[in-house]
């Protein structure tokens, strides 16, 4: 079941009125909002009507959808990937992200809060860590901490977590900001990569051989190519960040070199396969893009297996 029908059901069953009511609901909702909104913050704004709210009722991590900005739930740590320090415009602050983790899905947790990271250095919360999120907003897929949100230790216990992130199968057409999704679509056109220099601790840009944060490094050279997937319903724009690259059939030096590159390029060209990752929203130009994590092969006898099991 995939987060709509999941907020679909939540709202039917707190309104004691039919799925198919509310869906209907949904669509008139959209329909006058002129498709402005996905169906999921078309739902919450039913919800909203219906008088349902679910600013203090825990979620499961599969349940959270992009827009909420208070959300609830109760997770294991399954990872602490960083925390470092930034100084953006002027402003200096620091930022941590971790992975969470329940029975139904894991999510990226971003603190932006510096009591709650605080927490983090001075190991008081820690990986593996069971912990309560409250008032937390969901953005492009992740799950952000502000001053406003809270995060402590909890004394529940969580059985079997998901530790490996849960993609649901869909079309182009359908993607909505803020999903994690796997589609099977072809490579209709390939833009040079962009290549970009990086410190090997931090992962940040650096100017000149130098980061802001630890000042002279021997720099890391990355990439990020752009590319556009078709699968008959739709196209989008969609980018592969560094390794992720390499998973396309191209090797190190095709990357860094542009000549090598376009030799390479047409190969990549129609290509079909399972693209998986995140869709998040281009702020620049308010456009979805598709934030690809893993590319893997189409296998035909399973595609097989799977149709005949439908038929």
């Amino acid at each position: 079941m995939d987060n709509y029908s999941q907020l679909v059901e939540r709202i039917s069953l707190a309104s004691k009125l039919p799925k198919e009511d509310i869906e209907r609901k949904v669509e008139a909702k959209r329909a006058k909002l002129s498709g402005l909104v996905s169906k999921e913050g078309a739902a919450q704004i039913v919800a909203a009507e219906l008088g349902i709210n679910f600013d203090k009722e825990r979620m499961k991590i599969s349940e959270l959808v992009q827009g909420m900005k208070k959300a609830n739930v109760i997770g294991k740590i399954l990872e602490v990937i960083s925390i470092r320090s930034y100084n953006k415009n002027g402003r200096e602050g620091k930022v941590a992200n971790l992975v969470i983790a329940d029975e139904s899905n894991n999510v990226k947790t971003v603190l932006w809060d510096t009591n709650h990271i605080a927490l983090f250095e001075q190991n008081k919360i820690k990986a593996g860590d069971v912990i309560e999120v409250s008032n937390a907003q969901v953005r492009n897929g992740e799950l952000h901490l502000s001053s406003f949100s809270d995060i402590k230790l909890s004394k529940e216990t969580i059985g079997n977590v998901v530790e490996k992130k849960q993609f649901a199968l869909t079309k182009i057409d359908k993607m909505q900001s803020g999903q994690s999704v796997k589609v099977r679509a072809v490579v209709v056109q390939v833009f040079e990569p962009r290549h970009f220099e990086v410190c090997p601790e931090c992962g940040k840009r650096v100017i000149e051989e130098e980061c802001k944060i630890h000042g002279k490094i021997v720099p890391k050279k990355r990439a990020l190519l752009n590319v556009v997937l078709d699968d008959g319903t739709d196209s989008i724009r969609s980018v592969l960040f560094g390794d992720n690259i390499y998973q396309l059939g191209l090797n190190e030096e095709e990357v860094f070199n542009i000549e090598k590159f376009m030799e390479k390029k047409n190969s990549i060209l129609g290509e079909e396969k399972f693209f998986i990752g995140n869709v998040k929203t281009n702020a620049l130009y308010n456009t979805m893009e598709f934030n690809v994590e893993k590319v893997e092969d189409v296998n035909v006898n399973e595609l097989m297996t799977e149709l005949e099991k439908k038929g």
